[in-house]
């Protein structure tokens, strides 16, 4: 498709979270928020979006970095996906997201593009998804309202859209720390190696008992497989109280399977995308596994 050069608009530099909320306030349906702007400026070369005023969050500090405490950790909306690879914490800690940004883009696309706006995209197959509601991550958002606090699974309503609402900030993401005995693993099909959308997407996290023998908790995050990123419960429930062995995982890979609501485009078939669910589950499951006895 032909892209032309960005329409004309106005742009402001808000040094706050507050600063932001007022010149939203006050231009309204005429503005959008950009951070890194790696899908938004895109769309606005293409005319799907002609803000006449760019309010860029670069500029406040509060929405940045990676911080841990008692809970676990919190990353600011507006921290890279770069910044994101590099962390000690994150690749320790939270694994299948470490898995999610090694695979995405490129280089330069991972130095400006920000975990919140990956989020706030809203497209099914956004990367940063799957392992986020696999590893039971919240976000928080603010807006002339207050603040309020939504759980990634709940997050997304439909295909580029979200709870989150026009006037309102998504501030940072929050990731509950993991159990010792616990890990995870994101795993993202693609028709090339590197740079391309997720056909689908698997993340799963397991917790193993102190013999780490038997599966107390799981969770499982699903990518480009439904209108939204979704949650595969079914799949949780028949891992919980049961041995991650040969059997239990071909089961589980196979009720996966069933809880796909692909469509068929030009990059896959619905039933392409649902065998590959089933596949890459038996791997995400067994690596999980391995890298907690490992």
């Amino acid at each position: 498709m032909f892209i032309r050069r960005l329409p004309a608009f106005e742009y402001h530099a808000p040094a706050s979270v507050g600063e932001a909320l007022a010149l939203m306030a006050k231009f309204r349906d005429t503005a959008r928020y950009v951070a890194g702007g790696t899908d938004l400026l895109i769309a606005m070369k293409r005319r799907e979006a002609v803000p006449e005023h760019l309010i860029n969050l670069k500029g406040v500090a509060e929405l940045q970095g990676i911080t841990s405490d008692n809970f676990g950790v919190r990353i600011g909306a507006l921290t890279t996906l770069a910044e994101i690879e590099r962390s000690e914490i994150i690749s320790k800690q939270y694994v299948p997201l470490k898995d999610a940004v090694d695979v995405m883009a490129s280089i330069q696309v991972r130095n400006l593009a920000t975990i919140g706006g990956n989020l706030c995209s809203a497209i099914p197959s956004a990367d940063t998804a799957p392992p986020l509601i696999a590893l039971n991550a919240s976000v928080k958002l603010v807006g002339p309202q207050g603040e309020r606090t939504v759980p990634v699974e709940e997050f997304f309503i439909g295909p580029k859209r979200s709870v989150r609402q026009t006037q309102e900030i998504m501030t940072e993401i929050e990731i509950p720390k993991p159990d010792p005995a616990s890990s995870g693993c994101y795993l993202k099909l693609m028709r090339r190696h590197a740079m391309d959308l997720a056909l689908v997407g698997v993340a799963a996290c397991l917790t193993l008992d102190s013999d780490r023998k038997l599966c107390t908790q799981a969770r499982v995050g699903l990518g480009a497989v439904a209108p939204t990123p979704i949650r595969a419960p079914e799949v949780e429930a028949h891992l919980v109280n049961k041995a991650i062995d040969e059997t239990v995982v071909t089961e589980a890979a196979q009720i996966s399977g069933t809880q796909c609501r692909p469509i068929s485009d030009l990059r896959a078939s619905l039933e392409y995308r649902c065998s590959m669910v089933e596949v890459l589950m038996a791997r995400a499951l067994k690596e999980a596994a391995r890298r907690i006895t490992g």
